[in-house]
């Protein structure tokens, strides 16, 4: 590295302390780069932080509180919380230019179709209290979510739309007005389903919300290793009759157990209570290894593991229900309430099933 350089990037962390009124960010250099960390302390601005940082750099919160919301639109971006306490974001004064916080969000990742946001990662941080999600990112591309908890938020607790490559780990949703963990091809306009591109959600905990995990409009994904309990219903695949169809994912070795909340109906769903895994419109999705234990209610979804047209009538198709434990649900353990074909289900340990003979 030449004089030039050097001061280039004295000069350049200068300016960043300056700007955030906190600590120069540290550089961590290698051969090829200059990796930033900026930390922050309860009552600056992560949004300050956030806007001065560059593509590798990190964004450190100091435990504690801090009241705003925080829109990040910069590929290869970390932003995590402390290792020795917790950091959490709530609610703040919404600025006008601040269309994340406008809009009821926590924490926003936004790109464009033209330009996705790339390799953010979220990590370690607590998002409590928005009217509307905790987590909303859309057009990105390997975004990674990881020991989060989002919890009491007025829809979706940790979302994504129009995304591919996500990483959804060992995160905690929890009291979220609707699912705790969401991801869709979009939510404005109704569309054929979205390869996801091997999409991950796996070993995360959804608690108390009114859907544990809802999966819309999706192909090419992985379901693995979560719990859901306590919400309305624990897992959802949902499709339509959009070409290319919702499906080509595989839903395994997860805990759902006791979805025993009442939820009452919307314009598009009835009234949900004890649903475990419930598949609507979807095809070619394979529901292996999961035990589904003790959700019990009385609406149309009720059930452990439940087959049912979706709303705009598309039937499932060609899915696989094989090698899981299913017991204590009502009104049934296995239940096709579908007019679709070639659905099949072998070797599952269950009690009751819908049309009998599927134990």
């Amino acid at each position: 590295m030449n004089r030039r350089q050097i001061t280039h990037l004295v000069c350049t962390a200068a300016v960043v302390a300056s700007g955030l009124g906190a600590a120069a960010p540290t550089d961590h250099r290698t051969a090829h780069q200059v990796l930033r960390i900026h930390r922050v302390q309860p009552g600056e601005s992560i949004q300050q932080a956030v806007d001065a940082a560059q593509p590798g750099d990190t964004v450190v919160l100091s435990p504690g509180t801090y009241r705003e919301s925080v829109r990040i639109t910069v590929s290869g971006l970390t932003l995590r919380g402390s290792v020795t306490g917790t950091s959490v974001i709530v609610p703040g004064p919404a600025s006008a230019d601040n269309t994340c916080a406008t809009a009821g969000n926590g924490i926003c990742v936004n790109g464009t179709k033209s330009l996705p946001i790339k390799r953010v990662t979220l990590r370690s941080l607590t998002i409590r209290g928005f009217t509307k999600n905790g987590l909303w990112a859309s057009w990105t591309d390997r975004l990674k979510v990881q020991q989060v908890t989002s919890e009491q938020n007025g829809q979706w607790g940790i979302a994504q739309e129009r995304s591919v490559r996500g990483v959804f780990s060992r995160n905690t949703a929890e009291a979220n007005g609707d699912a705790g963990l969401f991801v869709a091809n979009t939510v404005d306009r109704e569309d054929g389903a979205q390869d996801s591109e091997g999409a991950e959600i796996s070993h995360n905990r959804l608690l108390g919300n009114r859907i544990g995990i809802t999966v819309r409009r999706l192909r090419n994904l992985t379901v693995e290793h979560n719990e859901a309990t306590g919400n309305c219903a624990g897992v959802f695949v949902v499709g339509d009759e959009g070409q290319p169809r919702a499906g080509a994912m595989t839903v395994r070795r997860n805990h759902i157990h006791a979805n025993n909340k009442l939820c009452p109906k919307t314009p598009r769903l009835p009234f949900l209570q004890g649903s475990g895994i419930v598949l609507t419109g979807s095809e070619k999705t394979l529901v292996t290894k999961n035990r589904v234990v003790d959700n019990v209610g009385a609406s149309p979804l009720s059930g452990g593991i439940v087959l049912f047209k979706s709303f705009v009538g598309a039937p499932n198709e060609s899915n696989e229900i094989q090698d899981n434990v299913v017991l204590r649900n009502s009104t049934a353990d296995l239940a096709n309430r579908d007019t679709g074909t070639n659905n099949t289900f072998r070797n599952n340990t269950c009690g009751v099933s819908e049309p009998a003979g599927m134990c």
